[in-house]
């Protein structure tokens, strides 16, 4: 059950602030014809080249491109609104909040270039500084793209740290040049099923000339280099960020992006790809640097949205696929919808989970057992609460010795709130290990209406809470029950009061979204924002599972398109942008 709450710590009597359940077509697709929903009738008036499960970023990313490419497309969305996890929702009048991912950074250059997003809508705004980190002791730390700045900040804590700085963002920018053509291309997977000598061959050499392009990015970085890679993929953060500093808060604050969105922490095995993995985005050509996005999040999907539907996309909401339909052959032959409309298409990508697609949308008995038990078996756990908030004023942090009514400095980047050290996040981690939400849980707030004054009214704010960590089964209460729900969030706000007295006086109301109701709402298994675990074992050949990296699946016309597939989670657009040149290339040899 969501949680749409308006309450305060004076006398004002608490409100339930009720969803709309009407909406405008502007408000379900936005303006412009490129993206108004079709009208479902359309979907059964012919057979469609190609259908899209999903109308979330990586879905409209794959229609747009298989658009481009001449096929007709249509993207089917459950909710009423396309976007799925950056999407713009106004749930308390007059304010909109970037319901699930909050900032913009790993959007591949290649997409946004290629569907010419910035004249469809997409306008990033830059956030400077990037990072603030309060402290109990009076102390904080503000880092950004700004070296000077960060080099004064970090020498309050330590000079040595100071001049570390630099050369770490030189490596870690080092190693994302790497990573980069990693993530614009297909794996090299082998070819899986019956298939000629020749398409075999053509695959080997494609694979062979990958690796050779591997070896010499490698070659290029030199030894020392690579080991110091292998060595960040392999490591819990915690011994790399102990290998580079010496300061408790610089070192918390940067392991947060280690653990974001995942049931790990710090001292996790592999959470230093986690960490590279946070970090390898860029804005405008500036790498490390996230934004926010005017218009909140589903202005991405929007841009996205409005490219597909220029190349002729059709983009269907309300339209929710319950299951693939097969041919007598054991082919995709398209779609049955929860109405029990009829769509058919012999090609279907999918952007939704693994487990939802493949445990839940294909029939019984359909795929390979060793498959479905891979699928069956990955990790899904989340730690992730996201609550959004309205806000009648701007928190005022202790710290800052501040008093004034104005966004300063401390309210641009992420505010990071109950981890002024590793051992803060580990003994957050650990009670939710244990059953329990964190009783001093780990907060990344951001408040992006300080940039963007189009999604709150004018003296009020939007406040976003990205908060770990809360198990899918707490084991002493319920989510669905509303009085734990409340008072969760209500543990959230008086830790951010002992940093900013008096924010939990501010709130207005708030959206809560726990692990479950990003299951049930969104469509994300286990409440995991990136379609299931970025652990080594589940990344690049090994993403969904091994055997199946190449966005193809055993299902003969099935393909996946989401985070799901490679190269992972996040708002990045690359799965969808991979999945549809796979699936072009695959039209194109069935042609020969």
């Amino acid at each position: 059950m969501l949680s749409h709450v308006s309450w305060r710590t004076n006398k004002t009597p608490a409100l339930l602030i009720k969803l709309r359940t009407h909406y405008t077509e502007e408000e379900k697709c936005g303006e412009g014809a490129s993206a108004a929903p079709a009208p479902l009738a359309l979907l059964k008036e012919k057979k469609w080249d190609a259908l899209v499960i999903g109308g979330g970023h990586n879905g409209l990313t794959a229609a747009a491109y298989l658009a481009r490419g001449g096929l007709s497309v249509a993207v089917l969305e459950r909710r009423h609104v396309i976007g799925g996890a950056a999407v713009t929702e106004e749930l308390i009048s007059g304010f909109k909040f970037s319901r699930c991912s909050y900032l913009q950074s790993l959007l591949r250059p290649s997409v946004i270039r290629e569907l010419e997003l910035a004249r469809h809508g997409l306008k990033l705004l830059k956030r400077s500084p990037s990072s603030f980190t309060p402290c109990l002791d009076g102390r904080y730390l503000l880092l950004g793209p700004d070296k000077e700045l960060n080099h004064s900040e970090i020498s309050k804590f330590s000079k040595r740290d100071a001049d570390a700085y630099p050369r770490y963002e030189e490596q870690l920018e080092k190693f994302c040049k790497f990573m980069d053509p990693l993530l614009d291309s297909p794996t090299p997977e082998l070819l899986q099923g019956v298939s000629s000598l020749n398409d075999r061959f053509k695959n080997n050499i494609q694979n062979s000339a990958f690796w050779v392009r591997c070896l010499r990015q490698a070659l290029s970085l030199g030894q020392k280099d690579m080991v110091e890679f292998m060595d960040l993929l392999l490591s819990p953060a915690s011994k790399v960020l102990n290998n580079w500093f010496e300061t408790d808060v610089l070192k918390a604050t940067l392991a947060t992006d280690a653990v974001i969105g995942t049931m790990g922490n710090v001292r996790t095995p592999g959470s230093g790809y986690v960490l590279l993995h946070h970090v390898m985005g860029e804005t405008d050509g500036d790498r490390g640097i996230w934004s926010y996005v005017e218009g909140g999040m589903g202005s991405v999907s929007m841009a996205i949205g409005n490219a597909a539907g220029e190349a002729g996309a059709q983009i269907v909401t309300s339209a929710e696929v319950s299951q693939l339909m097969i041919d007598d052959y054991g082919r995709v032959n398209g779609v049955l919808l929860a109405d029990g409309t009829q769509v058919h298409s012999s090609i279907v990508l999918s952007n939704a989970t693994p487990y939802k697609t493949f445990m839940e949308l294909v029939p019984n008995n359909i795929l390979p057992n060793d498959f479905i038990l891979s699928i069956k078996h990955s990790d899904y756990s989340s730690g992730t609460t996201k609550i959004n908030l309205a806000v009648d004023k701007l928190p005022q942090f202790q710290s800052c010795k501040l008093r004034h009514p104005d966004p300063g400095p401390q309210h641009v980047g992420t505010i990071h709130i109950g981890s002024e050290s590793i051992g803060e996040i580990d003994s957050a981690c650990q009670e939710a290990v244990n059953g329990l939400p964190s009783s001093r849980p780990v907060i990344e707030m951001t408040i992006p209406s300080v940039l963007d004054k189009t999604i709150s009214p004018p003296g009020s704010h939007v406040i976003n809470l990205f908060v770990q960590y809360t198990p899918y089964k707490p084991s002493d209460g319920n989510w669905e029950d509303p009085a734990y729900r409340e008072s969760f969030a209500k543990r959230c706000f008086s830790l951010i009061d002992e940093y900013a007295p008096g924010f939990s006086s501010s709130v207005i109301g708030y959206d809560m979204l726990t692990p479950p109701d990003l299951e049930r709402e969104i469509g994300l298994t286990g409440g995991n924002i990136f379609h299931g675990a970025m652990g080594l074992d589940s990344l690049f050949l090994m993403r969904p599972v091994k055997g199946w990296s190449n966005y193809r699946t055993p299902l003969e016309g099935l393909y996946l398109c989401g985070s799901g597939a490679h190269p992972g989670g996040g708002v990045m657009g690359a799965p969808g942008r991979n999945a549809a040149h796979v699936v072009l290339q695959d039209l194109k040899k069935s042609l020969n």
